[in-house]
């Protein structure tokens, strides 16, 4: 009976140690019951909304260098200044305008002047007119012509025979010296497009002197002939007198000596 309750004691006891001893291990914020879970540290791998915002900034900061190293775009800046929302490259515009906006070699402010391409330009150019002076002078609106940057109230002359604006001469900010011969298309209006090209109702009117170009770059074949004056003394042989041919390639006798 002695060794029963002996037993029984030890059994009590042993099971208080052991509850002791298990809440004396647990952490002070913890429970028997409620057990913190095992803390994961992913380092690696950042939440969703993080990884779009690194990522969104890292594009900002590209598109900053961009910027801040290439300049805006002329086409960009011709769209936001125009309105006039055509797509391509700007030696695209004059074609991509068809059927859509109207078109002529008349300016008018609020119009894109549109360049063909060249050999010093290969993607062409836009600019958008906002002021038109006489019928061989206008200001001009654009972007990147120099160095990426926006320039405003730039002067361009028609050097054009017929005087419409197919081929132009842009002010190169200082003083009143412009630059080389750029082949253009003509305007872009923002306006339908009617099937009808815009033309000046007047006759050309004589292009001003300028400073010598530094080029020209249009095609050879656009380019205009160049006359020049040949004079030549009388020889003091003997002269020779040779008629025009007659009709139907008859030639009438001459003086053969």
């Amino acid at each position: 009976m002695r060794d029963s309750r002996v037993t029984v004691s030890t059994l009590i006891l042993g099971t208080v140690f052991t509850i002791v001893s298990t809440l004396t291990a647990l952490p002070a914020d913890a429970s028997p019951r409620h057990h913190p879970k095992p803390r994961t540290v992913a380092h690696h791998v950042a939440p969703r909304h993080i990884v779009r915002l690194a990522n969104h900034e890292k594009h900002r900061v590209i598109y900053r260098r961009v910027v801040h190293s290439a300049g805006i775009s002329c086409v960009p800046f011709a769209r936001k200044d125009s309105g006039i929302e055509l797509p391509g490259n700007a030696w695209q515009w004059w074609a991509n305008a068809q059927g859509v906006y109207a078109r002529g070699h008349l300016p008018q402010p609020g119009s894109v002047l549109a360049f063909r391409a060249n050999s010093h330009m290969r993607l062409g150019h836009v600019a958008v007119v906002t002021r038109v002076i006489n019928p061989r002078e206008i200001e001009i609106d654009h972007a990147n012509w120099s160095h990426g940057k926006v320039s405003r109230g730039i002067a361009v002359v028609d050097v054009s025979e017929a005087n419409n604006w197919t081929a132009v001469r842009v002010g190169l900010g200082h003083g009143t010296e412009f630059g080389s011969v750029y082949p253009t298309y003509g305007f872009i209006y923002d306006r339908a497009d009617t099937g009808t090209m815009v033309a000046a109702a007047h006759a050309p009117t004589p292009a001003p002197a300028l400073n010598p170009a530094p080029r020209d770059l249009r095609p050879a074949a656009e380019r205009p002939w160049q006359v020049y004056e040949e004079v030549a003394e009388a020889p003091d042989g003997p002269r020779h007198h040779v008629e025009a041919p007659q009709p139907h390639g008859i030639v009438g006798g001459g003086d053969r000596k």
